[in-house]
């Protein structure tokens, strides 16, 4: 069972999230801090969105900059930006020195749900999404694990076929995103995206593993 905290405004204000208290209920509201009874959030959900948000106050990039970042990123074109919208956007990521500033930026790719639900339809999920290769970060596959992007108005069907359920420490990562899926796809196969996604789990060693990929992808792009 998730970990529970009360969510005490000052403490989440000052010392955990950063925001208003208002801003606090607007997190709850989107999905993005789970509540989990009166006066309860989940603490995971809490921790996925430090994990997520710990760029600080950088600009989230619009969608198709930030799937411009990862083609990039990936040594492709990315055709669906302008030719000055290009040339500014590899100099924007070539005075990236953090890790955590890039991820910051590219937040804006997908909107992430993480949820929990029968072994049985880990297999049949992965088939709907489009996936990584985790092997290449040096990560075992899990059978039970799940994670990978799918077109924005698929994610309530998804959740509604394989009756899951909204679980910031599930093992079910859906990333809905309204960007071309066939782009996704092709960009799945290079080392950028599944770094970029790894950087961000609250698994300790899985973060580490994406954060050292991610440092090397950027290095070798300046």
């Amino acid at each position: 069972m998730s970990q529970q905290s009360r969510p005490d405004p000052a403490f989440f204000r000052r010392h955990a999230l950063g925001v208003t208290v208002r801003h606090f209920n607007v997190l709850v509201e989107s999905g993005q801090i789970i509540r989990v009874g009166a006066g309860l959030v989940d603490r995971a959900s809490v921790e996925r969105y430090l994990a997520s948000h710990s760029g600080g106050r950088k600009r989230v990039w619009a969608e198709h900059t930030a799937w411009g970042a990862i083609a990039l990123l990936s040594g492709e074109q990315a055709p669906w930006l302008g030719q000055v919208q290009r040339s500014r956007l590899r100099s924007a990521l070539r005075q990236v020195t953090e890790t955590d500033d890039l991820l910051t930026r590219l937040r804006g790719r997908a909107q992430v749900t993480t949820c929990t639900g029968h072994r049985s339809v880990a297999e049949r999920l992965r088939h709907d999404l489009v996936t990584v290769d985790r092997s290449r970060l040096g990560l075992v596959e899990d059978a039970a694990v799940v994670d990978g992007y799918l077109a924005a108005d698929d994610l309530d069907n998804a959740v509604r076929r394989y009756r899951l359920r909204q679980d910031a420490s599930g093992a079910i990562t859906l990333r809905a995103t309204s960007f071309d899926l066939d782009t996704v796809r092709r960009l799945a196969h290079g080392r950028a995206l599944g770094a970029i996604d790894a950087a961000t789990s609250l698994d300790p060693r899985e973060r580490g593993l994406g954060e050292r990929a991610l440092r090397i992808v950027l290095e070798t792009f300046a």
